[in-house]
């Protein structure tokens, strides 16, 4: 599983011009499941997701996580993540999950996400998605549950 985390002042995903999903303070997590992912890189994503330290201590240096701090945690199902783009024009999708256990994973990561952090939102896995966020900082990492 492939999270792409961005550390935002606010955030939100529409579906045919409707919020459906937002956040204030926060993670934005653009999420991609691989073939093969099961519970165990569900429950790695979400300790990253929640653990990981990018917000700022009282001396500025990234010493807080996301639970520290009480943020949003937004997830976005994004298969495009899992791309094989080594060569030619344009990627490929083989390391990507299919539909159904991508779907599958994705809503495991929500449901789990929502048991543990008071402030969960999301996109719409498959939908045509329009995301907006104003990234703080900017912060972004690249997180991997192999």
């Amino acid at each position: 599983m492939i999270a792409l985390i961005q550390r935002v002042s606010e955030a939100h995903v529409d579906v045919a011009g409707e919020t459906i999903g937002a956040i204030g303070r926060g993670v934005l997590a653009l999420v991609a499941v691989q073939p093969g992912d099961g519970e165990a890189q569900v429950e790695r994503t979400l300790q990253r997701l929640l653990g990981y330290r990018i917000f700022g201590d009282d001396s500025g240096r990234m010493n807080r996580s996301l639970a520290d701090i009480n943020g949003g945690l937004l997830l976005v199902s994004q298969f495009t993540l899992a791309a094989d783009t080594r060569s030619g024009m344009r990627a490929g999708f083989t390391a990507a999950a299919t539909p159904d256990e991508g779907a599958r994973w994705f809503a495991r990561l929500v449901e789990l996400a929502r048991s543990r952090h008071a402030d969960v939102a999301c996109g719409r896995f498959g939908a045509d998605m329009q995301v907006q966020l104003i990234n703080d900082g900017p912060v972004t990492f690249w997180l991997e549950a192999r």
